[in-house]
């Protein structure tokens, strides 16, 4: 067998493996005539399909172009980046923000930076990939906290030597379980033994907090949580992500982080449509006050009808299903029945807890959530014929 030869039989054995274990990942191909309710995205306001940020995003491209055509520190830090950066930097109540051009690049360029060899990185077992890898890439040792669990990270601690810098770092909102971390458990564990936190608030950004600044937000200042990090492309509808700390830390970012030096800036239309969301976040808070309706009631109705609920409070709301099979049959039902909802398994959740992921969304009716409700229903009772 030849080299090249070589390659394809690796691809194809990884293929057949991913088939077997019913773990094969299929991109939908939607278009605007697409009829589905959709209650798989992460648009959690309600923002992405709003007229004024199609408007806003228009007229920053035909301001300043359709791209940004360099880097940031070339020739791409546009007046209209810089803008939003003050924007975002006010709603976390943070000294100072920097755009990065998706969050994964953003988790990968702080640990990138800030860690190496010498330091130690100490992360919640169900952060998301990014923060994994970030780790990874910046060849850390790292160790995993139990969930959740203040007591385990003390302990892991203590025990690391006391002469390395030590980072954690969480989630805010857990992607797939839709529960919160325990920010001024984590903050006061950390002042305690000296480290620094990390927290990466993409889904609670817009979401949660008065201001809809988030879990971490204005309630946890700079000092508690030295970095920040939260993404655009979820509640607040457009693309990109920032990272919000103290003008130590931002220098530190743009001296020394990758994957903000070496990528293009993000389209100038999409920094418009930024700031027209978080003009909507600030002028409707009602739209806040709609989500969190929705998800009481839905938490209501699907108790009630005997759904294996977790403990979330936000607009993610797992089904948890166990089998890889069964998730694929309810989201198959589903689907039939015009409903859109992630079907999650092994490996992006541990093997045996695959699940449906609910997300709900500011821009649901009344009518969406009571036929997503009956369709659950109607899956838990084929199942017990």
């Amino acid at each position: 067998m030849s080299r090249a030869d070589l390659w394809s039989k690796r691809l194809a054995n990884a293929a057949t493996q991913r088939r077997t274990s019913g773990g094969w990942r299929q991109r939908p191909i939607l278009d605007e005539g697409d009829t589905y309710i959709d209650f798989a995205g992460n648009d959690y306001l309600g923002l992405a399909k709003d007229p004024r940020m199609a408007e806003a995003q228009a007229e920053g491209a035909k301001r300043f172009g359709a791209g940004a055509k360099a880097s940031h520190l070339v020739s791409g830090h546009l007046a209209i980046h810089e803008r939003l950066e003050h924007r975002l930097a006010e709603l976390t109540g943070r000294p100072r923000a920097l755009l990065f051009s998706t969050g994964y690049m953003a988790n990968l360029g702080v640990l990138q930076a800030l860690c190496d060899r010498h330091t130690r990185v100490f992360q919640d077992r169900l952060n998301h990939a990014s923060l994994l890898d970030g780790a990874r890439l910046a060849d850390a040792p790292s160790r995993r906290f139990h969930h959740r669990d203040l007591a385990d990270l003390e302990r892991l601690l203590e025990r690391a030597p006391q002469d390395a810098p030590a980072l954690v770092a969480s989630d805010g909102v857990f992607s797939m379980d839709g529960d919160t971390a325990d920010i001024a458990g984590l903050a006061s564990t950390c002042q305690r033994q000296g480290a620094w936190l990390m927290v990466d608030d993409a889904h609670g950004l817009g979401v949660l907090g008065e201001h809809g600044d988030g879990c971490v937000g204005r309630a946890h200042d700079h000092h508690q949580v030295p970095i920040l990090v939260g993404t655009l492309g979820k509640a607040l509808g457009s693309a990109g992500a920032f990272v919000a700390g103290d003008a130590g830390l931002i220098d530190h970012l743009v001296q020394f982080a990758r994957p903000y030096i070496y990528t293009t800036a993000q389209p100038p239309g999409v920094a418009g449509a930024t700031l027209a969301a978080l003009d909507i976040l600030e002028r409707e808070p009602e739209r806040r006050g709609r989500l969190h309706q929705h998800i009481a009631d839905f938490r209501h109705e699907a108790a009630r009808l005997g759904l294996p609920l977790t403990d979330s409070r936000t607009p993610i709301q797992p089904i948890v299903l166990g089998d890889n099979d069964r998730v694929m049959r309810w989201a198959e039902r589903l689907a039939r029945a015009g409903l859109r909802v992630g079907a999650i398994r092994a490996p992006t959740v541990p093997r045996g807890q695959a699940r449906l992921r609910i997300t709900l969304s500011a821009a649901h009716e009344a009518p969406d959530l009571d036929a997503l409700l009956d369709a659950l229903d109607a899956c838990r009772r084929e199942e017990a014929t």
